[in-house]
């Protein structure tokens, strides 16, 4: 630009230069603002970048914070969990030992009633005998006074009678002490027999008894089992007979059904379902298909090894197979094939202490309850469906009866029914044997009290003895003495048709009066 001015200058004189400036500066103009715009041009997009990878790193950050956050979340749940589930079998193991309790002072309470009627009856045979003597001592002064009247034969005879009357009361003592001591023989006979079977007997623990819940690998999973407008989740009901219910609880789902082996059945076909992934109607069919067909594999070896594990031949393969299926059903938390190996078990040992075959008493055991497996169309009661079903597959009449006497609705025929009615009680009502949970043990006993406290006429009602009694205390202006005996009847009716409860329940009424004054 300086040689150019120059030459320009050289040229055409000094008339040029001024011209020549203003052209000049005019280019520098344009050539200076030209880079700043460049420049800004390009310090502008070198911000948007830097904007654009902040943010992305601060995308990823955030990420990784919501990750850590929701694992953290997640280990404190579990935590919390477990903490819960300890808490609630404490509260299990507590709760058992306060059964064990009142049993035990259940148990005292019924010894000392035992002594106190003993002593009650040794007092008036003691009162009885006074009399006697006094009305002895009587006749004795009676007939002193008269034996100076009487001759040697008429004094004979009369010693004669008196030592008669004296040997048939001697008798009489000796026959009753003699039965006394024999029944007393009797029962610590049967006390020792019994628990030597029982302590020869070592049976497992009764197991948990859980609602059947299915863990699914995450949320989505439950969409893909209800499926486009519930197609999914009503065929899989359809097929399964059980019903689905699916709610907010997470990545799990509650199988419900009153029939234990539909349940398994539908569980066994649902974890199939979920670990493939296609879950469709068509699917669905196949799934439960195989899942029946697994099941009925598994109750038939379950039934084999019962009958293997007790060394018992000769059963009908259709016996064998509805046996197994007992290993789906449960009173309270005791499995009953658990139940009905146990009660085999005992049966055998009693038998073999009384000298009786053991190999009979284990069969009538191990199928007594055989009845709980069949379907629930048949009509009747378990014990005569199962005795009747045997009856059908070749047992013999010995079995068969003690199958259908062993909750004595039919006569026992031989001894060995009397067997089976002992084994099966000793196993359900060991302790621990058919505990319920806690909330189930209270809402019984609610349930109790308020059936006591909705008869008129009653003020309160308090269920002890862990449920097995109630008493109840009624309004005595209201509520006479024949009125709170019909009252016992009653609530004895409405327990028995609206209460589901092991063993007995004792009814006790009381009703009273006070009267109280002041003497000032």
């Amino acid at each position: 630009m300086p040689c150019l001015l120059l030459l320009l200058e050289i040229d055409y004189g000094d008339w040029v230069s001024p011209l020549v400036l203003v052209v000049g500066g005019g280019i520098g103009f344009l050539v200076v603002w030209s880079l700043t715009r460049h420049t800004r041009r390009v310090a502008h997009e070198q911000a948007a970048e830097l904007v654009e990878v902040a943010r992305r790193e601060a995308a990823v950050a955030a990420e990784e914070l919501k990750q850590k956050a929701e694992a953290d979340i997640q280990e404190k749940r579990a935590d919390a969990n477990r903490e819960f589930d300890r808490r609630e079998i404490e509260a299990d193991v507590r709760l058992r030992e306060i059964r064990a309790h009142e049993e035990s002072l259940a148990l005292l309470d019924y010894q000392f009633e035992q002594k106190q009627e003993r002593l009650n009856r040794e007092n008036a045979a003691i009162r009885q005998a006074r009399d006697a003597i006094r009305a002895l001592s009587k006749g004795v002064r009676k007939r002193l006074e008269g034996v100076s009247q009487m001759d040697a034969d008429a004094i004979r005879l009369a010693l004669r009678e008196e030592v008669l009357l004296e040997c048939q009361d001697e008798l009489r003592q000796l026959r009753r002490e003699t039965l006394e001591k024999s029944e007393q023989e009797l029962q610590t006979n049967a006390r020792r027999v019994l628990v030597a079977a029982m302590q020869r007997l070592a049976s497992q623990p009764a197991n948990d008894l859980t609602s059947t819940l299915v863990p699914l690998p995450s949320e989505e999973m439950k969409g893909r089992i209800i499926g486009r407008e519930g197609r999914n989740i009503k065929s899989f009901e359809s097929a399964t007979g059980v019903t689905v219910l699916i709610d907010e609880s997470p990545q799990m789902v509650l199988l419900s059904s009153f029939d234990p082996v539909r349940r398994e059945v539908a569980r066994v076909a649902l974890d199939a379902l979920v670990k493939d992934g296609r879950i469709h109607p068509a699917s669905i069919e196949e799934a439960v298909k195989r899942a029946q067909a697994e099941i009925d594999l598994t109750t038939t070896q379950a039934g084999e090894e019962a009958v293997a594990r007790l060394n018992i031949n000769g059963l009908h393969p259709e016996i064998i197979q509805l046996l197994g299926r007992l290993k789906f059903r449960f009173a309270y938390n005791q499995n009953a094939l658990d139940h009905s190996i146990e009660t085999a078990f005992l049966a055998s040992m009693l038998a073999s202490e009384v000298g009786l075959d053991p190999n009979v008493a284990k069969r009538a055991g191990l199928l007594h309850d055989i009845g709980k497996a069949a379907s629930s169309e048949l009509e009747g009661s378990h014990a005569h469906i199962g005795a009747e079903f045997i009856k059908r597959h070749g047992e013999t009449p010995i079995v068969v009866n003690a199958v259908a006497a062993h909750h004595e609705e039919v006569k026992p025929e031989t001894v060995y029914a009397g067997l089976v009615i002992l084994a099966d009680t000793v196993s359900a009502m060991r302790p621990g044997a058919r505990a319920e949970s806690m909330t189930v043990y209270a809402q019984r006993l609610e349930r109790l009290e308020k059936l006591a406290l909705a008869l008129e006429g009653v003020q309160q009602a308090f269920a002890i003895q862990a449920g097995r009694e109630i008493r109840v205390v009624v309004a005595p202006q209201v509520v006479t003495d024949d009125g709170a005996r019909e009252l016992a009847k009653q609530l004895r009716a409405k327990i028995e048709a609206e209460l589901q409860y092991p063993s007995t329940i004792k009814i006790t009424v009381i009703r009273e009066q006070r009267f109280t004054e002041t003497a000032t």
